[in-house]
């Protein structure tokens, strides 16, 4: 979960707080700390995050082409990730075509909803270097390729999370709306939820 040391009233600590349960039931869909994660069912979760980053960063892209100057102060064009998850695909073996069929995401109408969204996009790079280092110990997994998706930007992630919270707090402070931002981050967050169900464990997996 992305932590922020902002006081009440503050955008980020809004947004994690806001969040926490859509958060939840994310990280309790995929378990990807589960330690019987094996590569069919690590390939199942990179086939619905990579159709998720699709649709996600289709409508950011859109809001980009219209608000290139807030696009460039994210720094936008480095965040996008779909293209990691489809080659992480294809070094476990999977064709990242055969995706299903893309989700459902509310259309991105400005700044306040595309830093809503991309909080959900951006604060999974954090939980993402643990998820790195757990699959590195499992017997299946271990000694494959190295996956690119989950910490995508490698020693600069702090610096890119920092990035991130700076330029939303700006914004709210410029005039942007800290409610609006809460709430696409939300409906993002609930989207993300329900396309992952399908990934989860099975009940009749090891516990």
């Amino acid at each position: 979960m992305p932590r922020d040391a902002g006081g009440a009233g503050d955008v980020l600590r809004d947004l994690r707080t806001a969040t926490a349960e859509e958060h939840d039931r994310v990280e309790t869909t995929l378990d990807l700390m589960d330690p019987h994660l094996d590569r069919d069912r690590l390939v199942g979760v990179l086939g619905r995050l990579h159709a998720f980053w699709l649709a996600a960063e289709a409508g950011l892209d859109a809001w980009a082409r219209r608000r290139p100057d807030d696009a460039a102060a994210l720094d936008w064009a480095r965040r996008r990730r779909a293209g990691l998850y489809a080659a992480d695909l294809r070094a476990l073996g999977a064709d990242p075509g055969a995706a299903p069929d893309l989700p459902d995401l509310p259309e991105v109408r400005d700044t306040d909803e595309a830093l809503g969204r991309l909080y959900v996009l951006e604060g999974s790079t954090l939980g993402g270097t643990f998820i790195d280092r757990h699959l590195a110990t499992l017997p299946g997994l271990a000694g494959g390729p190295r996956l690119r998706c989950f910490s995508p930007y490698g020693a600069d992630t702090g610096a890119m999370w920092h990035a991130f919270r700076r330029v939303t707090r700006e914004h709210v402070a410029a005039g942007g709306d800290a409610g609006r931002v809460v709430g696409a981050a939300r409906a993002t967050f609930a989207v993300l939820a329900d396309w992952c169900r399908p990934a989860a464990r099975t009940s009749g997996a090891p516990a």
